[in-house]
């Protein structure tokens, strides 16, 4: 339960990062041209918080590089959710990651929890079994 509450608070933190990264390039580019870069920033930044607070593990190369995995799914539900929420629903543009984001957060977690953690426990029980 504990590793949960920290997976939350390091999303509410990348969402606020993400939000103003949005939000700021939003004024000199188009909202998913902004979005796809925001959320990419966001990415790198999750993936070290998550790896230190959240599941405790070393960053290391192989895990930085499979960690998109686990936002691939995320980026996939935003976007749509935010192309859904704006040009079909004709929400705020401001507002709605906010809303598509919230949808992602069980997906991300499993994910997550499977590339950072799951990948140290393989390594580990390959160096145990050599």
């Amino acid at each position: 339960m504990k590793r949960i509450i920290r997976f939350g608070a390091v999303g509410v933190v990348n969402t606020g990062v993400y939000w103003g990264l949005y939000l700021l390039l939003k004024l000199a580019l188009p909202y998913l041209v902004a979005h796809v870069i925001a959320f990419a920033l966001a990415t790198v930044g999750s993936y070290f918080l998550n790896c230190w607070f959240t599941f405790r593990t070393r960053p290391s190369w192989r895990t930085f590089l499979l960690f998109p995995l686990s936002t691939a799914s995320n980026f996939v539900i935003t976007s749509l959710g935010l192309y859904l929420l704006v040009d079909v629903g004709h929400f705020n543009d401001k507002v709605s990651p906010l809303v598509a984001a919230a949808f992602a957060i069980p997906i991300t977690y499993v994910v997550a929890k499977y590339v950072l953690v799951g990948a140290e426990k393989d390594k580990s029980a390959e160096q145990v079994t050599s």
